[in-house]
């Protein structure tokens, strides 16, 4: 698959750090935001294309007894902006069905929860990184160096430090689909002169490509969905303490990138609604029953116009093991009843 091993004792298992909370616009000087009617009918996905939770596979028995809770009761949404009453809906969520693990299952699943027939994966993925380059153009230097400062920390870190959170890490460079020969022939020669293969591949993909450790290179990178018209192919090396592990390089150029926390945002204010990731968290996560289950908010930047959807994860490790996949949740509106008589409150 275009993957070169290095040799190494060290089998590990890569975990995807959650990117740090990135100041954005403020929201207070938004205006106040329609008032969202509670009767109002909600257009969500047929629910005959829903999966009950008994079905749902990978779930232990403590997730899945409180996942059926939750459907049971309910969650009742609070608007952020709006503490009327009307503006307060219940939902019954349920499974929305399983999604291809391609790499773009961020942007299938959240058209899936949204019902959104008119657009598809692509154009959801395009929206999302057309909102991120207009908001980050519009940041003033302080934000964007944040902005910069958690985009270099999920896709090009300092591999001196963070070891005692990490036992693999990381690397993402961006190589143009058409400079693939040339980079090909470079490693070659390098090859000749008694370099290694995989040593030979980190140093000129190092040197001629582009790392996503900005605003303008993330952008290019989210841009990518795995198909032929991408632009850039992805190249991921990866690193232990000990050094390098291995360097993928995708050389069929069906890796995706995968949507993260900065996506999710960019979503959430391109379709001015919250999203909600739901964890649900396995035993070895050291939780019981009651708290396994996690709504993560991902507010817009602007005001809310719209009811919230969501997304479902299945953690299987409390550092977030199974965070590259996103499967839907439908929300299916039901009638209010008292706060104290749901599963949880938002």
């Amino acid at each position: 698959m275009g993957k070169l091993l290095c040799d190494s004792t060290t089998v590990a298992e890569t975990f995807q750090s959650s990117s740090p909370t990135v100041p954005w616009r403020d929201t207070k000087s938004a205006p106040p935001p329609d008032a969202l009617d509670a009767n109002e009918a909600v257009d969500l996905v047929d629910q005959t294309t829903t999966a009950a939770w008994d079905d749902v596979h990978g779930l232990e028995e403590q997730q899945r007894s409180r996942l059926q809770r939750l459907h049971a009761k309910g969650v009742l949404w609070k608007h952020p902006q709006d503490e009327s009453p009307s503006a307060s809906l219940l939902f019954r969520l349920s499974h929305g069905g399983e999604v291809s693990a391609d790499g773009n299952c961020l942007f299938t699943a959240s058209q899936k929860a949204m019902a959104a027939r008119g657009l598809d994966a692509q154009e959801l993925r395009r929206r999302t990184v057309r909102r991120f380059l207009e908001d980050f153009g519009s940041t003033g230097g302080g934000e964007r160096e944040a902005i910069d400062d958690a985009i270099r920390h999920m896709y090009a870190p300092d591999l001196t430090s963070g070891w005692g959170i990490h036992v693999v890490q990381e690397v993402k460079l961006l190589a143009k689909k058409s400079d693939r020969l040339a980079l090909d022939s470079a490693i070659d020669e390098l090859v000749l002169l008694g370099m290694q293969r995989e040593t030979a591949a980190e140093s000129i993909y190092k040197e001629r490509c582009i790392p996503v450790n900005d605003g303008p290179s993330w952008a290019k990178y989210m841009s990518i969905s795995g198909s032929s018209g991408d632009e850039f192919d992805i190249i991921t090396l990866q690193y232990t303490e000990e050094g390098l592990l291995s360097v993928d390089e995708n050389r069929e150029g069906h890796a995706a990138a995968f949507g993260d926390d900065i996506a999710i945002e960019c979503l959430a204010t391109e379709f001015k609604r919250e999203i909600y990731v739901v964890q649900a968290h396995g035993s070895d996560a050291m939780v019981d029953e009651e708290n396994c289950v996690f709504f993560l908010p991902h507010r817009p930047r602007s005001q809310i116009c719209e009811p919230p959807f969501f997304l479902f994860m299945k953690g299987t490790g409390w550092c977030g093991a199974g965070a590259d996949h996103y499967e839907p949740l439908i929300a299916h509106p039901s009638s209010y009843v008292s706060q104290e008589k749901v599963a949880v409150v938002l």
